[in-house]
């Protein structure tokens, strides 16, 4: 069966077949529920030929939805909608698949797997002993243990595993500036940040040059373009000042400072982790659009292990949407 997967975000939509097709999207949820239905048919329209979709979601935790439960019923009903005849497939925490019908009357269960699915693809690459997978996105973290290959996670839910450690609520783009650092260092002192999102994680890492330039995309702070021209604007800005009263260099070490100190926050997250493990790990899997950041993470913790980049397995472009291509591959593998 031809087969499309959806990881359904808050503020991405990514689609993949499980066979080198993988396609993100910025779609704010939030902001814009009503359009979700059109926003997956576009997506539909843009794919491969696809008989049925296979379905996770993060979604149901913006806050245009009063309850997670809510969150999900109108996603699966957005779903359902673009899907027209196509037989739709829910993938829940447990590993079970569902109905759109059964999945809506248990809607918690329903609600952000997309980790447990990626998690079960990167075992192929730690089939045995203990491993561990880092995939960092636009907005969170996930670190995930694996045992002989297969998932072990401590939690299940988003609350239990945010406080594990294994959900960090940060990531290379929407994270606040004013999240990630209380200080930051200009000209020989300590300089409170505004509570404001003036600048996110994103401008920091234009500013540094981990991620490229997009001078189309405008989900940033500001709704200018990404760019690092207009980063640095906005990480002036963070501390009350612009462009003519704070220079570049300054602007640069702001991005340095905030860098190490989202680093610190999941390197921490990522130690109580393997503290639970029954041994470090012999193998890291690594993944998502900040992987260049999880490599990081990695190397800090600095455990003997062997790092494969899903990147390099899968190109840039998948491992952007790995949690879809993971779907889509035990979709295709199992035939729910």
């Amino acid at each position: 069966m031809d087969w499309l997967a959806f990881d359904i975000g808050g503020a991405n939509l990514k689609a993949a077949d499980g066979l080198g097709f993988a396609l993100s999207r910025p779609f704010p949820l939030w902001k814009q529920p009503r359009d979700l239905p059109a926003a997956l048919a576009r997506i539909l329209a843009d794919s491969p030929p696809a008989k049925a979709l296979a379905v996770t979601m993060t979604g149901e935790l913006a806050d245009c939805f009063s309850t997670k439960a809510e969150g999900v019923w109108a996603i699966l009903d957005a779903v359902t909608v673009a899907a027209g005849r196509r037989a739709v497939h829910v993938y829940r925490i447990d590993g079970s698949w569902a109905s759109p019908a059964a999945a809506a009357s248990e809607p918690l269960l329903a609600a952000a797997s997309n980790w447990l699915a990626l998690t079960q693809f990167a075992g192929r690459y730690a089939a045995h002993g203990v491993g561990l997978v880092v995939d960092v996105g636009s907005t969170t973290c996930d670190i995930v243990p694996l045992d002989e290959g297969n998932p072990s996670p401590w939690g299940r839910t988003d609350l239990e595993r945010l406080a594990s450690g294994e959900l960090v609520y940060t990531g290379v783009q929407r994270s606040p500036l004013c999240a990630l650092a209380s200080h930051v260092p200009w000209r020989r002192r300590q300089m409170p940040t505004a509570q404001e999102v003036f600048a996110t994680s994103l401008d920091v890492y234009l500013v540094l040059e981990d991620l490229p330039e997009e001078p189309e995309n405008t989900h940033t702070a500001d709704g200018r373009a990404a760019t690092i021209e207009a980063a640095h604007d906005r990480l002036a800005r963070s501390i009350c000042g612009d462009r003519t009263l704070i220079e570049r260099s300054e602007t640069l070490a702001i991005a340095r400072f905030v860098a190490e100190a989202q680093l610190r926050t999941v390197v921490h997250a990522a130690k109580r982790v393997v503290g639970r493990m029954s041994a470090l790990p012999r193998t890291v899997v690594i993944s998502g659009q900040g992987e260049f950041f999880a490599l990081r993470v990695v190397r800090r913790l600095g455990f003997a292990s062997e790092v494969i980049s899903l990147g390099k397995e899968l190109g840039p472009n998948v491992s952007q949407a790995a949690t879809a291509h993971a779907l889509a591959v035990i979709a295709r593998k199992n035939e729910p």
